[in-house]
């Protein structure tokens, strides 16, 4: 029975508690946050036997085999580090960590412990894997594009209490909607060509809320609420990308990976509401669209589940699991050199 802490007690960590009560080779044994009555409530919540407002305490017993850091960006990276000393396996919460630089100390750290990321989480649905799948048996030939446009509408009703100040804020997460959104959409679509790609040029431009969706984001906030990029590789391929809220934007969602011999409409958010459909070249000519997946509705809202459930099993089959801290790195590499994009207003180069 490998033995589980979660270091932090906010909404998320409620969700890993949920997905590590539905497995039988692991359990929670202990809750962590600085607020002790949160700490305490979540170990009621959730059944848990032990509480505490010191992570170095759960980190030195050696009866905890692994713990889920699932607070915010800032403040989890020496968190992973001192529990990587100790020996233990580590599954860090999204964005990978704050900047490439920190990420690259994750993976030195880790040694043969097991360290994994949450942005795999719609990797996990059968959709994608059987995208992933017809992909690496060459059935989009040469990879040219891959694309990525996500708009969502702001909500009807502007929020009555102050959102999470961390959610746009580049000290405390990195930055906004592109760590918050864009480390699943890349760790998606990257990931369905197993992260072997190399950057070379990004070009970006981003904008911070509207005036007019102010309500939206807490005071203070300095990040992006919209942001488009492009980024060339030097295999040959492009990623566009696209991704905005508390926009006048009115709503789309594309998820598309195209090669030479076909392209791929995917459905990141809505795998068992929509197909996964293939274009592809007709013999005799022109084009032609085919079913490639379909599956039955019933499934979304488990991918909090499926991280935690690959990670226990990475853990005791002793196998890397979905999205290893070093496939991360590929994202926190895109992530650094997009926002110094934004920042200087110029293309930049991935070369070091």
């Amino acid at each position: 029975m490998l033995n589980i802490a979660v270091i932090g007690c906010g909404v998320i960590a409620q969700q890993h508690l949920r997905g590590i009560a539905k497995l039988k080779t692991a359990r929670a044994v202990a809750v962590c946050d600085v607020r002790p009555e949160v700490a305490q409530k979540t170990a009621q919540d959730h059944a848990v036997p032990r509480w505490s407002t010191d992570a170095s305490e759960l980190f030195a017993d050696p009866e905890i085999h692994a713990v889920i850091l699932a607070l915010p960006t800032n403040l989890r990276t020496p968190l992973a580090l001192e529990a990587f000393k100790h020996g233990k396996h580590v599954l860090v919460e999204k964005p990978v960590a704050m900047n490439l630089a920190e990420a690259r100390t994750l993976v030195e750290a880790q040694g043969d412990r097991v360290g994994a990321c949450c942005s795999s989480r719609f990797r996990s649905f059968a959709s994608a894997k059987a995208a992933a799948d017809y992909i690496r048996g060459g059935g989009l030939g040469t990879i040219r594009t891959i694309t990525c446009r996500a708009v969502f509408k702001p909500a009807d009703d502007a929020p009555t209490s102050p959102p999470p100040p961390w959610r746009l804020r580049r000290d405390l997460n990195g930055g906004g909607i592109f760590v918050n959104w864009g480390c699943y959409d890349l760790d998606y679509l990257l990931g369905m060509l197993d992260f072997q790609l190399t950057p070379q040029f990004a070009l970006a431009k981003a904008w911070p809320v509207p005036t007019a969706f102010k309500a939206y984001a807490a005071e203070g906030s300095d990040a992006e609420t919209h942001i488009t990029a492009l980024v060339t590789f030097a295999e040959g391929c492009v990623l566009t990308y696209e991704r905005a809220e508390f926009s006048s934007l009115p709503p789309t969602t594309l998820w598309q990976i195209c090669g030479d011999k076909g392209a791929l409409d995917l459905k990141m958010l809505e795998p068992t509401q929509s197909n996964i459909v293939l274009t592809e070249p007709r013999q005799g000519g022109g084009i032609q669209t085919r079913v490639l997946w379909e599956g039955e509705p019933g499934t979304r809202g488990h991918e909090h589940d499926e991280v935690v459930r690959d990670f226990v099993e990475a853990i005791v089959d002793k196998r890397k699991p979905n999205t290893t801290l070093k496939e991360a790195l590929l994202f926190a590499r895109i992530a650094d050199k997009l926002y110094e994009s934004i920042d200087t207003g110029s293309p930049v180069s991935f070369a070091e």
